[in-house]
């Protein structure tokens, strides 16, 4: 499921992206809305994809798609994410493996600037050191683990670290295939600014700030 706000210009590429999975899985595309101004909405039912609305917020809209999506298995999608071709074969293979952990994919940045593979060095770093993948590579887990796991929390920011340290790096597997996200956020925030301003949130997260203190820092 994907949650989406004002997201139409990158939404259908992933969209296609996630073409690839019918051939794998029955599927059950659904984009969460929470309020988009633009022609999100239009661009999800052009794709034949189901739409739904939820309050506002990136956990609050993966909250909802949870519950309204079919199936025993939950694959959350970032709108401006598209998957590479192979992802659904090697997802498939690691769904047969049982449903004890979760999921995520390889993250790509599209952009040839060098800072663009600085920051995707030092993701896979978090990734393989802090076991925290972040939602902008996408999360796949069974049902049970996700309700087990207590889903994603209703809150403004770091509703993906909240999940992926409740799952636990014994319970989560990085993916080869990637997943490649939109890069104007660093373009227009700085390759260095950016990321020095995420990690100064995520410590604050880490050592015990509320989520809504770590939000107005990070704006």
């Amino acid at each position: 499921m994907i949650p989406a706000l004002n997201a139409g210009e990158g939404l259908a590429a992933t969209l296609e992206s996630l073409r690839e999975g019918a051939g794998a899985f029955d599927m059950d595309v659904l984009v969460v809305d929470g309020g988009s101004e633009d022609y999100t909405v239009a661009v999800a039912e052009a794709n034949g994809t189901r739409v739904v609305t939820s309050p506002r917020g990136r956990g609050t809209q993966m909250a909802a798609g949870a519950e309204e999506a079919l199936g025993d298995w939950l694959l959350f999608l970032h709108a401006d994410t598209v998957l590479a071709t192979g992802w659904a074969r090697e997802l498939a293979a690691f769904m047969e493996s049982g449903d004890a952990r979760a999921a995520y994919f390889r993250f790509r940045l599209d952009d040839d600037a060098p800072g663009a593979r600085r920051i995707e060095r030092l993701v896979a770093w978090r990734c393989r050191v802090l076991g925290l993948p972040y939602g902008d590579q996408g999360l796949a887990l069974s049902r049970r683990l996700y309700l087990e796991t207590g889903g994603y929390p209703d809150q403004p920011l770091m509703e993906d670290v909240h999940l992926v340290r409740r799952l636990g790096r014994a319970r989560l597997a990085g993916l080869q295939s990637a997943a490649t996200t939109s890069a104007e956020r660093y373009r227009a925030g700085g390759y260095w600014r950016r990321p020095t301003r995420n990690l100064i949130c995520l410590l604050l997260y880490l050592l015990g700030a509320s989520s809504r203190l770590v939000a107005r820092v990070y704006r």
